[in-house]
C-alpha cells in the first residue's frame, strides 16, 4: 500500500540505510536531534515527507519497504 509519511531517514556515507516512520514532522524532528547526539562523521540524518510503499509487519506494524521519490 502507497501512503503519505513523515520518515526520518538515516544516511551513511551518503546513501539511505534506513528509513522510520514517525507521527509527526515534530517528532521526526526531536528523534533527528537525539540521534545526532552521537557523533559519526558519515552518518547522517533526515526528516522527509513523500509517498512511500508500506508493508504490515507480523505485530500489524507498518514499515517502509520502499519510498517514493518524485
Amino acid at each position: 500500500m502507497v501512503e503519505a509519511v513523515v520518515a526520518l531517514l538515516m544516511f551513511v556515507n551518503g546513501e539511505i540505510k534506513e528509513a522510520r516512520i514517525q507521527n509527526n514532522m515534530a517528532l521526526c524532528l526531536r528523534h533527528k536531534r537525539e540521534a545526532e547526539r552521537q557523533y559519526s562523521a558519515s552518518v547522517t540524518y533526515k526528516c522527509w515527507r513523500g509517498e512511500a510503499e508500506l508493508e504490515e509487519n507480523i505485530d500489524k506494524s507498518l514499515s517502509i519497504k520502499k519510498l517514493i521519490i518524485q
